[in-house]
């Protein structure tokens, strides 16, 4: 089976964030063919360079979305209307608050699929997405009956600033990926997309134009952060009316990937829960827990050492959503308790935004809470509390870190998946942490959940372990055997093999010549049987058949093959 995954700011690139994760799956099903279609995000990942793919990897198609790529073209009247067209309907359905569900979808899919078209016959739409009639397209639809109040009051800056993040985020439009003769996305089997961001603009337009069924893959919500305004660790203020603008158009964006998709795999039920909020069907959804390399947690939690009791642990990257306040305040009561107890932070600060001040915050409170303590007159005194980068000389590797652990601790105000969590799981270690994101989902009842912001909560929670070396052995090593059913990585690659399958099973079959090897000689069982089930699928809406297109892929913004 012949696979597109696409991907934005990820895999191959060396410092993806989707990296470790899509490398394990490329590795893992060795069985099946790899086309990579990667979205970077910055001159710095691209400096980076590229990871070595596996052999099952045959070609790796690269393009910026951080770069403006001017195509040079300019649109005809025609064109240029055609293009007021479709940009009005899209941002019609982004501001409009007044039409039902329904409609406000159908309007932005009839915009983007339009767009696309207009990308495909005519170039690319960096000059008409940066013109004056694409500014007053979009203050129309602003300024229209029905509009939502918060865009009403958008500014010409406003409009300037939307209008330079919509070119960046349909880029992929105009992207030459698309061209069936090459080997491009509409001669896939299946198309993967790491995200129902920008990564999954390819997969649409390969299923609009050439019927190549979708499935997309949300570890982290694209559109929570979007909400949350922690897309992109921007640092400059937006104002009101340009993320309420923003805000809508993900929405509408991941609404139509979701429709689109033959399946949505979330990482877990946090993610789970805002796909089905944002549109996503329930009977499209799979959840697939993604796998981690855990041979080094493993070999601690299968030991006989059970860690230091009077020790806690917490790992993790340092920033405010971390709310390691909590933790130090749980841990000056749990001190007037057991005066004996440490605390050992392992991480670093967060590259970007506020990490570097909040762990200096955090240094100073823990120095207010716990001043040095000597043993005697002529001791140097020592805080309870260390502050250790992850890798250092201290802490050599996280697995020695969670191997002097007596309990692993997180104390998070907003989390997603708990990584932290999980390794301690491998490792065979008793955890107390808080009630957010996909924690209680990770935990399921092998450690202490409290409330999150609650420092008593955390603390007696934290003691009653510390007083029962039975119970933490019990939960550690109830917590090994659930991270290992769960989270390894061949139950990961397992789920998407499965995934395929179901996918192809239910997609008519396309290809019109069989497949051939290198000397010219047929390959009669070159792709699974399952590809030619001859029946007529009932389930097909007729607005979902598309008639595939040969050549004539997408001119304009250069994606380049490496």
């Amino acid at each position: 089976m012949r696979i597109g995954l696409v991907t934005d700011g990820g895999y191959p690139y060396a410092n993806g964030e989707s990296g470790p994760w899509c490398d394990r799956l490329v590795r893992g099903l060795h069985d099946h063919e790899f086309d990579v279609y990667a979205l970077s995000r910055s001159a710095r990942q691209e400096r980076s360079g590229l990871v070595d793919p596996p052999p099952q990897v045959h070609r790796v198609h690269t393009a910026p979305l951080w770069a403006p790529v001017d195509d040079g073209g300019a649109y005809g009247r025609r064109e240029r209307r055609r293009f007021a067209e479709h940009l009005g309907r899209l941002a019609l359905a982004v501001c409009d608050e007044r039409a039902d569900t329904d409609e406000r979808a159908g309007g932005f899919a009839a915009g983007l699929y339009g767009l696309a078209e207009l990308a495909r016959e005519h170039g690319g739409l960096y000059a008409a997405l940066r013109s004056e009639t694409a500014l007053r397209v979009l203050e129309s639809a602003c300024r229209a009956p029905g509009a939502r109040r918060s865009v009403r009051d958008a500014a010409v800056a406003d409009h300037l600033a939307f209008a330079h993040e919509l070119e960046r985020a349909l880029r992929p439009l105009s992207l030459d990926w698309y061209d069936t003769e090459e080997g491009g996305l509409g001669s896939v089997d299946v198309c993967h997309a790491t995200s129902a961001g920008p990564a999954a603009l390819p997969g649409l337009l390969a299923k609009r134009f050439f019927g190549v069924p979708l499935l997309v893959t949300e570890y982290g919500v694209r559109l929570r952060a979007h909400y949350l305004g922690t897309d992109g660790g921007r640092e400059e203020p937006r104002s009101a009316p340009l993320r309420a603008l923003l805000a809508a158009f993900h929405g509408a964006l991941a609404a139509e990937v979701y429709r689109a998709a033959s399946l949505v795999t979330p990482g877990n039920a946090h993610a789970r829960r805002w796909q089905q909020r944002c549109g996503a069907d329930r009977a499209k959804l799979r959840t697939v827990h993604p796998g981690m390399e855990a041979e080094r947690f493993i070999e601690v939690g299968e030991g006989d050492d059970t860690g230091d009791r009077d020790t806690l642990v917490w790992v993790g990257v340092i920033e405010p959503a971390k709310d390691l306040e909590t933790l130090l305040h749980a841990f000056a009561r749990i001190r007037e308790e057991r005066p004996q107890t440490r605390l050992r932070i392992v991480g670093g600060p967060a590259g970007t935004g506020e990490g570097p001040a909040y762990l200096a915050h955090c240094r100073t409170l823990a120095a207010q809470l716990f001043p040095d303590e000597a043993t005697g007159a002529y001791a140097v005194g020592e805080n309870p509390v260390s502050f250790e980068e992850a890798g250092g000389p201290e802490s050599a590797e996280l697995a020695d870190a969670y191997a002097g652990a007596g309990i692993v601790v997180l104390s998070s105000a907003v989390e997603g998946f708990p990584v932290s969590l999980v390794e301690a799981m491998f490792c065979g270690r008793a955890t107390v942490s808080t009630d957010v994101g996909a924690v209680v989902e990770v935990i399921g009842g092998t450690g202490l959940v409290v409330p999150a912001h609650n420092p008593k909560a955390f603390a007696d929670a934290c003691l009653g372990l510390l007083g029962d070396d039975g119970r933490r052995r019990r939960l550690g090593a109830a917590a090994h055997s659930r991270a290992l059913e769960l989270f390894t990585i061949s139950q990961n690659v397992t789920a998407f093999r499965a995934a395929y399958l179901e996918i192809v099973s239910h997609t008519p079959v396309r290809r019109v010549a069989q497949a051939v090897g290198a000397g010219g000689a047929p390959l009669p069982f070159a792709a699974a049987a399952e590809v030619y089930v001859p029946v007529r699928w009932a389930t097909e809406a007729p607005g979902d058949r598309r008639e595939a297109v040969g050549a004539g892929a997408a001119a304009g913004a250069g994606g380049r093959d490496v």
